[in-house]
């Protein structure tokens, strides 16, 4: 097995991962009015909570890893020292390979590195305190 920090690189820090790891209140309200229009109430007075939301966050990974180490290297990292009942349970990873671009500087030709990132999704009402710290 690979040691955490060897799958984990750093964390991926734009504008929009950081409105990711806010959660998303579009998708939390259309989840609220979707239960509420099951159990017979009207969906416009639904309201979604702070545990409705679903927190997704970036990270830059290894090229040679697949999801399942990405995902036991995320919990080993944010779990260490943390009581049973405060385990982060991540719930799905998705990865995007980003190729390498052609930058020009003048006369000069260069290329931009090739990297591969992954965006985890936690279990709902969880979040990571120390994101891109």
């Amino acid at each position: 097995m690979k040691n955490a920090h060897e799958v984990i690189i750093q964390p991926h820090i734009t504008e929009k991962s950081v409105g990711l790891s806010y959660g998303d209140e579009k998708s939390a309200l259309k989840r609220a009015q979707n239960a509420a229009k099951a159990a017979g109430k009207k969906p416009g007075d639904a309201r979604a909570s702070e545990e409705d939301l679903v927190r997704k966050y970036t990270f830059i990974v290894a090229p040679g890893v697949n999801k399942i180490e990405i995902k036991r290297a995320i919990e080993d990292i944010y779990n260490d020292g943390r009581k049973p009942d405060q385990m982060i349970k991540v719930t799905d990873v998705h990865t995007i390979s980003v190729p390498a671009k052609k930058k020009r500087r003048g006369k000069h030709v260069g290329y931009t590195s090739a990297r591969r990132k992954a965006v985890i999704t936690l279990a709902k009402g969880q979040m990571l305190e120390d994101y891109g710290v």
